[in-house]
């Protein structure tokens, strides 16, 4: 049981609201609601959409009850997500069109056949006016206030409208209905959905527990991975492209993609990422793309990458020079191919974006690199060696 309460509550989460409680919950061996709701604005999804739903997986895989909750009403007077402006709103007409091409995408990650899918419309499109308002009279304005995008927007000279202090509400309100235990979404969405737990007290239901998972950087390493943006991961890309574009995430994000992309042992990645960052890179690509594809597509997605992108500036012939299967890049650079005359200038080279294995630069000077054989060093633009085992 510990083992299985990490993986749902430690690995890639970023806080448990009330964890004991949830902790019981899990040890009770009850089937639990897990909630997950998504205002079909889109349908196009990438790998941050994808770390919400692989700790859905994870719970659905624990045997629990994953809830999918569209928002068909609430997406047709716009989600305040912006923090410069509200979002715009969509017709039925969209909103029913976004809904099935994001099932379809989804089920890539989730056994959709066994997810339960609701949408909101169900039950806000009967409500009366008067329904709203009792709604509204369980919160203050100062509390709808608190939410850090309305702060930001009001300190930039921006405007909040009334719609967008009802939305946190009716968010929060789906949980009713849902009769949801637990509630996953990104760290972003977390004042929306604390907001179900009064409601549901207020309708004599248990508070939910609400589980929020980091959001993910993008190919940049810096901003939030979307699509506006450009340095986004498809799920449904051809599996050439997600490999390549994966190859060219920074070092320092690998790891937290290997969490909360993968089920692999984290220690042992942490690892391999240190001895050999570029071998790392190509499993985490290689893994990602047989997961959403297949095992082929991932071995003939990483020959192309080589073909295209490694080899493309090698020359016909070059010294070749043996090495042990694990060796420092100082000794590499200094003792074995000579490349530098010293230590102090191969750390000068690597620290210059000089040193490049494989295609794949080399940015510590402490590195240890594993070889399998055939790989080829480059050191400027005109030393090449190829290393033999």
């Amino acid at each position: 049981m510990k083992n299985d309460l990490s993986q749902l509550l430690d690995r890639g989460t970023a806080d448990v609201t009330v964890r004991k409680n949830l902790e019981k919950k899990l040890a009770s061996g009850k089937k639990l609601r897990v909630k997950f709701g998504i205002d079909p604005t889109g349908s196009d999804l990438h790998l941050g959409h994808a770390v919400p739903l692989f700790k859905l997986k994870q719970f659905q895989d624990a045997g629990h009850q994953v809830v999918l909750l569209f928002g068909g009403f609430t997406a047709t007077i716009g989600d305040p997500t912006g923090k410069d402006s509200s979002r715009p709103a969509l017709t039925l007409e969209q909103t029913k069109e976004n809904e099935r091409n994001y099932l379809a995408q989804a089920g890539k990650i989730l056994d959709i056949e066994n997810v339960e899918l609701v949408n909101n419309r169900d039950w806000f499109e009967d409500m009366k006016p008067q329904d709203f308002i009792r709604l509204m009279a369980q919160f203050t304005v100062p509390q709808m206030m608190e939410r850090d995008m309305f702060q930001e927007r009001l300190k930039r000279g921006g405007t909040v409208h009334c719609h967008e202090l009802l939305y946190p509400m009716l968010q929060g309100y789906d949980s009713v209905p849902i009769r949801a235990d637990v509630e996953i979404g990104g760290t972003d969405q977390l004042f929306n959905l604390l907001t179900a737990r009064p409601l549901q007290m207020a309708h004599d239901q248990a508070p939910q527990n609400v589980v929020t998972v980091p959001l993910i950087e993008g190919l940049d390493g810096v901003q939030k991975m979307s699509k506006s943006l450009g340095n986004y991961v498809g799920i449904s890309d051809e599996a050439n492209e997600m490999f390549g574009k994966l190859m060219s995430i920074p070092d320092v994000l690998m790891l937290k993609y290997f969490e909360l992309l993968t089920t692999e042992d984290l220690e042992k990645m942490k690892d391999f990422i240190a001895k050999n960052p570029r071998n790392a890179k190509v499993y985490l690509a290689k893994t990602l793309v047989k997961f959403f594809h297949d095992a082929a597509a991932a071995e003939a997605a990483e020959a192309d990458f080589v073909t295209k992108f490694v080899k493309k500036e090698i020359p016909d012939e070059m010294p070749e020079f043996k090495v042990s299967g694990e060796i420092g890049v100082l000794d590499l650079l200094s003792q074995i191919t000579k490349f530098a005359t010293s230590n102090s200038e191969a750390r000068r080279l690597i620290e210059g974006g000089g040193v490049s294995l494989d295609g794949e630069k080399i940015i510590d000077p402490k590195a240890v690199l594993q070889f399998k054989g055939g790989e080829v060093l480059k050191v400027g633009k005109r030393k090449f060696a190829k290393l033999k085992v």
